[in-house]
């Protein structure tokens, strides 16, 4: 390992590669700003630029694309509530409150710290332990990830807020949203209204575009508008406390989402939201979480990025893509010549280190390139609203229309910005729908494939070790939420009536 870790070095650190790798990053947080484009459609852009340059500079620029907009994406989440990619909604609920709270620069510069923390340490693990793992990861069936797809669903009550009612009626409105088209392993069409628009399902990217960005503008255009953020420049830095408390949930953050992006399909998107899920659960801090926390910045971002870096462990060992970007490289891997699996590490193994290295080299400069700029993007935020507001409209519907390529897309946008902003205005919660609509497409997969398998019997959930812990865990996040606070209010209730009684003179 250690003199595949030097070939690897000697290839990333030519000055070709370091080029294309900065002009990698670049173009990837520039991409991931931009609502609705994301890392996916990023990467399939500018592949058919990269067709002429050697197979390890390309892929170096391609996966620097990637992880590049994972970072540009929580730049428009945590400024102005528009996620750039689904894997930064998550980041609209503490970073966009810190940004209005004047902590917009803080906000970004733990979103990139806690981003280079999970890069290094789940690289560390995708070189050490990326066959075992895959060797692993292939014992995921459907019924296993039929439980993790339920297990992401119990931690709605994380997200729910006071409200848990609120919560699961969102997350159903999501599910039912997730079904508009045709049926997952059948050919029939559903709450189409015979609209052949709708036959691939309601667009997720223009559904999210409206919720967050539509939404919010026009519910601060309702609540006649608020002042544009004064802070002072030295009101925007990170302070030693918030990078204390950031640590401990960028590295929860890193390991759930390194778990999580291992497993095909399971995606940056799904790490996030569990994350999120998780620290509001464990963190000390936990009360505060949603209000603007930096917990709730740092957790969710490792966990994406851990994610994204977890997700080449398939890809590059087994052939099987683990994301919808990674899908795209291994397209990239064929076009260029190369066969992703085992051998690809003995018979290219100057590529396949290279690219490692990259990844390290990339994500290097993409703190130093943001750190200094965290302030400065966050001075985006002093604009007057009457400004503000217009360009946020317009680089959305771009943005949808870019992705959907036809005016329906708006449409939608435009549908679902007005329920978002009902959602805002009646306090009902959107990261619930967002989780039921991500989850949607695959709890039915999984659902249907292991429906078939068991012919209808669910005690199939128990008949392995890793699906009967994820069913038990997902019973656990569902009900140990409510009852640790009937038991934390009984205790309350317990001591407030002990120190009355206290009170009482004898």
């Amino acid at each position: 390992m250690l003199d595949n870790l030097l070939l690897g070095i000697d290839t990333a650190f030519s000055v070709e590669n370091l080029l294309w790798c900065f002009i990698g990053v670049m173009l990837g947080t520039v991409i991931g700003m931009l609502p609705g484009l994301g890392s996916a459609t990023g990467v399939a852009i500018l592949l058919p630029v990269t067709l002429s340059m050697e197979p390890v500079t390309a892929l170096i620029m391609l996966a620097g694309i990637y992880y590049g907009s994972q970072y540009g994406a929580s730049i428009s989440s945590i400024l102005i509530s528009t996620p750039g990619d689904s894997s930064s909604v998550v980041l609209t609920l503490d970073g966009y409150q810190m940004a209005r709270n004047g902590r917009a620069g803080a906000a970004l510069a733990i979103s990139a710290i806690s981003s280079f923390i999970a890069a290094i340490l789940s690289l560390v693990g995708l070189m050490i332990l990326a066959t075992p793992i895959a060797a692993f990861a292939l014992k995921f069936g459907p019924v296993e990830n039929l439980t993790i797809m339920l297990l992401a669903l119990a931690t709605i009550v994380s997200f729910a807020g006071e409200n848990v009612l609120r919560g699961i009626i969102m997350a159903a409105v999501g599910l039912l949203l997730s079904m508009v088209g045709v049926a997952s392993g059948f050919a029939t069409a559903r709450y189409t209204f015979g609209s052949v628009n709708l036959l691939s399902g309601l667009g997720f990217i223009a559904v999210l575009i409206g919720l967050f960005a539509i939404g919010e503008v026009l519910h601060q255009i309702h609540r006649g508008g608020e002042k544009p953020i004064k802070a002072r420049f030295r009101d925007l830095i990170v302070t030693k406390t918030e990078l204390r408390r950031s640590f401990p949930p960028a590295l929860r953050g890193t390991g759930l989402g390194f778990a999580l992006g291992v497993l095909p399909g399971a995606g940056a998107t799904l790490a996030s939201f569990m994350s999120y899920g998780a620290e509001k659960q464990v963190s000390k801090y936990r009360h505060e979480i949603g209000q603007g926390a930096v917990e709730g910045v740092a957790a969710p971002e490792a966990s994406n990025n851990a994610a994204a870096n977890a997700s080449f462990i398939p890809t590059l060992s087994l052939g099987i893509p683990g994301s919808g970007t990674t899908a795209v490289l291994l397209g990239a891997f064929v076009i260029f010549g190369l066969q992703p699996g085992p051998l690809l590490f003995e018979q290219q193994p100057d590529l396949i280190w290279g690219l490692l290295v990259s990844f390290f080299i990339g994500n290097l400069f993409l703190l130093i390139l943001n750190l200094p700029l965290a302030p400065v993007f966050a001075q985006i935020l002093r604009l007057p609203y009457s400004y503000l507001y217009p360009m946020i409209l317009f680089i959305s519907l771009i943005g949808a229309f870019a992705v959907g390529n036809n005016t329906f897309a708006l449409w939608v946008v435009f549908v679902a910005g007005l329920f978002g902003y009902f959602m805002k205005r009646f306090d009902f919660p959107a990261a619930p729908l967002v989780l039921g609509l991500v989850l949607g497409p695959l709890l039915e997969k999984y659902l249907v494939q292991t429906s078939s398998l068991a012919q209808g019997d669910p005690l199939i959930l128990f008949h392995s070790p890793i699906s009967t812990f994820f069913v038990l865990a997902a019973i656990l996040a569902f009900i140990g939420p409510p009852m640790a606070g009937v038991l934390r209010r009984r205790r309350d209730r317990n001591r407030d009536r002990d120190r009355d009684r206290d009170k009482i003179p004898a």
